[in-house]
Order: C-alpha cells, then sequence, then structure tokens
C-alpha cells in the first residue's frame, strides 16, 4: 500500500450514496474518485483518504518571527514546511503556488513523522511549523508529526486560516503547542467574496483556542486597501479580540503586496500598519505589530506596563532583551505572555532550506 495515501476519519455517507467531508465548513461531497476543494482529500473506493501523507512542497529553516510569532520561543529556528492545496481559495494568496497546486509533482519532498521529527532536533530546531499551505487539509500528517516531535521535546506550529469544524478542530489543536491564525478580515463579505468562506467558522475557531486549548495564539490580518482597512472594521476587529480573547493576545497587521488574482490593487502603506497597530491598542490590545514592512519600532515588544523595551526586533533579527529568566520585565517584573526561554534564540535572519529523505538528512 502506498504509504502515502491514507484514510481518514471525518466523513459520513449521505443519502445518495456520496461521502461529505467534515473537516472543514465547506463539506464537500464526493463521488467515486472526487477530491474536495483542497485537492488533497480524496474519494478512494468507500472512503475519504488524504492522497498526501508525508510528502512537502519542500523544507526550510525559518526564523520563528516570520510564521509570524513574537511571543514563542523569540529567535529561535523552525523547521516549516508545506503540501499542495488549501480549502480557501484567497484571491491574494501569496503562496499559491503551493496552495493552490493541482500537481502532486510540487511535493517533492517526503519525510514521514518520525523522520521528520529526527531531522528538526538534529537541525537544533526548537519547533516545527506546518505553513505555506493550511495544514488542516493535511491533519493526520501533521498530527502525526506533532505527536513524534512531542516525544522528542519539539514544539509544534500551526499557520492556519482556523476553517475547520469543531470535532477535526480539538483533535488538531491539541496536537499544536502554538498557532497563528490568519483572521482575514471582519466582515463576512469579506470573506464569501474573496476567500469563497465565511467568518463565522474562523472566530468560532479563535475562542475555541484562546479558551479551551493550551496552545498559545496569535493573529495575522493582511490589511489590503479599500478592502478590510477601514477604521470602522480595525476597530470593530479589534474590540471583538479583546472581548473575546483577551488583551494578551497578540496581533500582527501585515502589509499587502500585489499577487495572484489581485494584481491591480495598490501595496499597503506603512501608515495603514501604523494606524491598525494604534487602533488596537486604544482598544486594548497589548502586542500589536506591524510586519512586512521595515518598522523596527513597530516590530518589537514593549512591556504594557511600565513601557519598556522588551524585546527588540529589525527585521527578524533580534537586539535589546529586557526579559529576566523568567520572561517578566527586567525593570518592574511585569510578566510578558507567551513561551520564552531563560535565553532568547539567534538564529537571526537567515532562511536555511533543507532535503529530508528517508533516514537521513542531506
Amino acid at each position: 500500500m502506498d504509504p502515502t495515501i491514507v484514510p481518514t476519519t471525518y466523513w459520513h455517507t449521505l443519502a445518495d450514496g456520496r461521502l461529505q467531508c467534515d473537516v472543514c465548513p465547506r463539506h464537500c461531497r464526493l463521488r467515486p474518485g472526487q477530491r474536495g476543494l483542497c485537492y488533497v482529500r480524496q474519494r478512494i473506493d468507500d472512503d475519504i483518504r488524504l492522497v498526501s501523507y508525508g510528502r512537502s512542497s519542500g523544507f526550510c529553516v525559518d526564523p520563528i518571527e516570520k510564521k509570524p510569532l513574537n511571543h514563542f520561543y523569540p529567535g529561535s529556528a523552525v523547521l516549516s514546511f508545506g503540501t499542495a492545496g488549501c480549502n480557501l481559495a484567497c484571491k491574494f494568496c501569496q503562496n499559491w503556488d503551493m496552495s493552490k497546486s493541482r500537481e502532486m509533482d510540487t511535493l517533492a519532498d517526503q519525510a514521514m513523522p518520525e523522520q521528520l521529527a529526527a531531522a528538526a532536533a538534529e537541525l537544533s530546531c526548537r519547533s516545527v511549523a506546518f505553513t505555506y499551505n493550511d495544514p488542516i487539509i493535511f491533519l493526520e500528517y501533521a498530527v502525526d508529526v506533532a505527536t513524534a516531535c512531542r516525544e522528542r521535546g519539539v514544539k509544534s506550529v500551526a499557520v492556519t486560516a482556523g476553517y475547520v469544524d469543531p470535532e477535526p478542530r480539538a483533535a488538531f489543536f491539541d496536537a499544536m503547542d502554538a498557532a497563528n491564525v490568519d483572521l482575514k478580515a471582519f466582515t463576512d463579505r469579506f470573506y464569501h467574496r474573496i476567500c469563497g468562506g465565511h467568518l463565522a467558522p474562523v472566530l468560532d475557531t479563535l475562542r475555541y483556542i484562546a479558551q479551551e486549548t493550551d496552545a498559545w495564539l496569535e493573529l495575522t490580518t493582511l490589511l489590503i486597501p479599500g478592502e478590510n482597512d477601514s477604521d470602522r472594521e480595525l476597530d470593530e476587529m479589534t474590540g471583538w479580540v479583546v472581548e473575546h480573547l483577551g488583551p494578551d493576545v497578540p496581533m500582527h497587521f501585515s502589509a499587502f503586496h500585489p499577487d495572484w488574482k489581485m494584481q491591480t490593487i495598490d501595496a499597503t502603506p506603512k501608515g495603514t500598519l501604523t494606524r491598525a497597530r494604534d487602533i488596537a491598542m486604544r482598544n486594548g490590545v497589548r502586542y500589536a505589530y506591524t510586519g512586512n514592512v521595515h518598522d523596527p519600532a513597530g516590530a518589537s515588544t514593549y512591556c504594557h506596563h511600565c513601557k519598556a523595551l522588551l524585546i527588540e526586533r529589525d527585521g527578524y533579527q533580534l537586539g535589546r532583551w529586557g526579559l529576566d529568566a523568567q520572561g517578566r520585565c527586567a525593570g518592574c517584573a511585569t510578566a510578558l505572555p507567551g513561551r520564552f526561554a531563560a535565553q532568547p534564540g539567534a538564529f537571526g535572519n537567515r532562511r536555511m532550506p533543507v532535503r529530508l529523505n528517508p533516514g537521513a538528512v542531506n
């Protein structure tokens, strides 16, 4: 049997004989041979199988800040990878060559969970990140990798849009140590017209992670001029975050660059990101960041109590470190929410592609 094609759990049979996939709110209804919108979950005979288990579009060692996670072992290295396909259809996707791929040849590298966990440990990566496309669609593989990593003391990070049904959501996030969730906008109109989805399931996922799991949570919103960057929407979004997730969940506001099906819209001005950050902090978000622009002040972390500089960032390079060994402000002893080592990592701005083959790291 092909080890890259495995049975899945979350589906049921409909009265007309089709099989409904129950991983995400799309609920694709499949006849024999059909694949879901995600492309990697396919009806084969009388069940739905994941056809990309253990296969990747490539592996790379990145700084954890690139995910972006600013409060999860800053300065550490993370082994990142993704697969083909996605369960949303965002017109602005910046990884469209992978997430929209319909060619299995895109999956040029391979590693079973134990091999990947061993590679992460050998490469001195504190964590593994499921990224580039949404790991919800390869849930079985991601959970198995996370389990293997946990046995070696390696953390697991999900970079996801949070578009997932309740039952698989519990299994998935129980295996994760941290998540950065793309909160793409705060209107259902945007989700439906631009992403081919809906907002409500994402908000449910955010509440679930924050209230029902131990995973560290951060949010990212890519601000697109004229689409999701109004003062009103930013005010409503950030107010909702404080009310439902709490003031300590970091928010990242990132700059849009023209890509895929949205190449006629201008890039996001730096001032838009600063405005979003200001609105968030006025609404009580304690840790708001700018991204995809050079803005050391907007990328750095400050104590919410005494305003001291705690973690200085210039790009992905760390500078001043103002935390004590317990992750508290060295000046006023206020704890900084997150997951921190006694000393910062020193991986810096590097990006290191790697090839993983069965039984070896090249």
